[in-house]
């Protein structure tokens, strides 16, 4: 069975569907390939302008699969997260991601990734990866572009998952609605999107990159450098460990 569903809705639409309901769609190396190459086929054809994102199952996505990275090479599975987020970050596709039960860790960097997030009422959204001595250092290259500092700082180093309301508070989600809606919402995005001229907003899309005084490919090389500081410590292979048998961290080894 395909890890990523595509579903071209329109000539103008895509559908990538994230296909690992019995992991909570975990991010696997083969998943992030997948998706990558999903999203820049989408952008080769000419008359594409959106990709919706969406989880199977019952949650968006809970972050990278702790069971493959224990016993992966962690270079590798880096390595295609961030090349996941970067092709996120530069393709000339709107990406409205769709999120619902849970948008945890990598999960949130896919969501915080896109131009657009609708959630669904009492999805949980955070960044624990500091509880498992892990860095959300990729990840950090949207958050901060996306949230205060101080609020920032309460996601990351706090590390509770918080629910949809709070998100759209802080500025992480554009739209909360019931379950039920999820799919209707994100076509209303849709729907203004292409009232705009292609051009115009792919270069609105590139600007916005441009004005920046770095550009998310420098941030996630600086962020990649300090994520495999992370994994490749102690503090990491105790908390990865600690995950996959259901116990809590010894901080203290």
């Amino acid at each position: 069975m395909p890890v990523v569903l595509i579903e071209k809705q329109t000539p103008q639409i895509t559908v990538l569907t994230l296909n690992r309901p019995e992991r909570r769609n975990a991010l696997t190396i083969e998943l992030m390939t997948e998706l990558a190459s999903a999203i820049e086929n989408a952008a080769a054809d000419p008359a594409m302008r959106i990709a919706i994102l969406r989880g199977a199952g019952k949650a968006f996505c809970t972050g990278l699969d702790l069971q493959e990275a224990a016993v992966k090479d962690p270079h590798d599975t880096a390595k295609a997260a961030a090349h996941l987020f970067l092709v996120l970050a530069e393709t000339r596709l709107v990406t409205i991601a769709t999120v619902h039960g849970a948008a945890v860790a990598g999960g949130a960097g896919i969501m915080s990734a896109c131009d657009f997030v609708v959630a669904a009422e009492r999805t949980k959204i955070g960044y624990p990866e500091v509880r498992r001595g892990l860095v959300a250092g990729l990840v950090m290259a949207f958050l901060r572009r996306q949230l205060r500092e101080r609020d920032l700082r309460e996601v990351l180093l706090a590390s509770e998952l918080f629910e949809a309301d709070r998100a759209r508070e802080i500025g992480l989600v554009n739209r909360v609605v019931p379950a039920s809606e999820l799919d209707g919402e994100a076509q209303k995005f849709a729907a203004s999107v292409l009232q705009g001229a292609p051009g115009a907003i792919s270069h609105s899309k590139r600007l916005l990159e441009e004005l920046w005084s770095t550009s998310v490919k420098e941030d996630l090389e600086r962020a990649l450098r300090h994520h495999m500081e992370a994994r490749e410590s102690p503090e990491s292979k105790e908390g990865v460990a600690a995950y996959n048998e259901k116990r809590p961290p010894n901080w203290t080894l």
